[in-house]
């Protein structure tokens, strides 16, 4: 399923999807799947896009339990989503994120996070890797896939996961992306998925398994991933399974885009969210 991702909309959730957005200087696709096809599950995926499309925002986090609980608070996700949509440094949004998270602490709820903010003038993206399984990065220019080694800078390898303490002040980097570029970001029901002799796929695994694919066609990257994945497992996955991919087309704002972004400021985001009933009726909103 293939959708714009509208100006000063949200979208996102945590129950199962495929999904392809196009947004100013990206596409994005999208995989989710809840363990044992649950209704929800505790992986939580946003998109948003501000007034103007200039600032894209991507999310995924992995929270710790699945149900209602997280459900609840994937809902607060969504909302601090809306109140930083149109803000330009994402380190307030990751500071919240983390509160939010502290005041489930006495269920015992932590999550790890990726978030990263793309700005389509510039090409540069913003990532926060909050005890997150680090993301690939593909170049086209040397037609390579790598890890995105968070070793490089001290800042992020200190991150620590959301909830764990109060007041951290989350390290962030930034990197230029170039047309055919891609970022994959996948949880770690991926990577924690069994192999041969039993062993995990590991991070390194996985990028040995994206390297042998066909990436003539983007738009089939996930779904041939997802195949090869399943191929190799020699156990049913045990977990939430999330994957992004998003991909740099050196795409740009509409001229209409920036001339409507000042009316649109007056506006509340748009609200794209999907949830089943059930969990909205279970939600504080």
């Amino acid at each position: 399923m293939s959708e714009q991702m509208n100006c000063l909309e949200v979208w996102g959730g945590n129950q199962g999807v495929e999904q392809h957005f196009h947004m100013p200087g990206l596409d994005v696709w999208l995989h989710s799947c809840p363990i044992d096809n649950a209704a929800n599950g505790g992986d939580v995926y946003y998109l948003s896009s501000c007034a103007s499309g200039r600032i894209s925002r991507l999310l995924v986090a992995d929270v710790s339990g699945h149900g209602s609980t997280v459900s609840k608070l994937a809902l607060r996700l969504r909302d601090l989503m809306r109140r930083h949509i149109n803000r330009i440094s994402q380190a307030r949004f990751v500071g919240g994120m983390n509160e939010e998270f502290a005041g489930f602490n006495q269920e015992g709820r932590f999550a790890t996070a990726f978030v990263g903010t793309f700005f389509a003038s510039t090409g540069s993206l913003q990532i926060c890797t909050a005890g997150h399984p680090q993301p690939l990065i593909y170049r086209h220019s040397s037609n390579t896939w790598d890890v995105l080694d968070k070793n490089r800078d001290s800042a992020m390898a200190s991150n620590l996961p959301l909830g764990i303490m109060e007041g951290v002040e989350y390290g962030q980097s930034r990197l230029k992306i170039e047309p055919g570029d891609m970022i994959l970001v996948y949880t770690d029901g991926v990577t924690e998925a069994r192999v041969a002799n039993g062993q995990m796929l590991t991070t390194r695994g996985l990028l040995k398994l994206v390297q042998s694919l066909n990436i003539s066609d983007p738009s089939r990257l996930l779904p041939s991933l997802l195949a090869s994945l399943r191929h190799h497992s020699t156990a049913p996955v045990g977990d939430d399974v999330t994957v992004l991919l998003a991909r740099a087309d050196g795409s740009g704002v509409s001229l209409r885009n920036n001339l409507l972004s000042p009316f649109r400021l007056l506006l509340s985001a748009r609200d794209a969210t999907r949830f089943r009933e059930s969990v909205v009726s279970d939600s504080p909103d």
